[in-house]
């Protein structure tokens, strides 16, 4: 397995992949998560898209926003072929791999708080709650916010 930058080639597959992931979520809730929506070529441009390769399939990706005192994870999505195989533990990884090369001490996300194995998932890697808010682009749903810090961090 290799993990790569995304390139401008790669945005439908980026796209694809990210539909399927959240496609369990998207039907339950009769509305699509925020990175389905999301426009994805700035990101693609900004260099935030990795892609976790196995040959020449496509196994999932993270999209991460660097900050001047953190890392935000925007998405983490595993196509459905590869989910169980703990893919999502080995991108969460390149996160804290990412922030530390970056010299930054945490790494953030937000989840959707019906995200409740996600969130399980997130505190059994590390990450704590820091608060609840309304989800700004979707009334009625509430985001959760969650930080992980991230030891040796190299100074930038």
């Amino acid at each position: 397995m290799t993990i790569r930058q995304a390139l401008a080639s790669d945005q439908q597959t980026v796209v694809s992949l990210t539909e399927a992931a959240y496609a369990p979520y998207t039907a339950l809730w009769g509305a699509p998560p925020i990175p389905v929506t999301e426009d994805y070529p700035p990101r693609i441009e900004r260099g935030e898209v990795w892609l976790l390769e196995r040959g020449s399939d496509l196994a999932g990706l993270i999209v991460i926003e660097r900050h001047p005192d953190h890392a935000m994870i925007f998405s983490v999505a595993v196509a459905p072929a590869f989910q169980g195989k703990k893919l999502g533990i080995r991108l969460l990884d390149f996160a804290d791999e990412q922030t530390r090369l970056w010299g930054l001490p945490e790494v953030r996300l937000y989840t959707n708080s019906r995200m409740e194995r996600n969130i399980e998932l997130y505190a059994a890697y590390g990450f704590r709650e820091t608060g609840r808010r309304p989800n700004p682009y979707r009334p009625g749903w509430t985001v959760v916010d969650m930080a992980k810090p991230v030891d040796g961090a190299m100074p930038a």
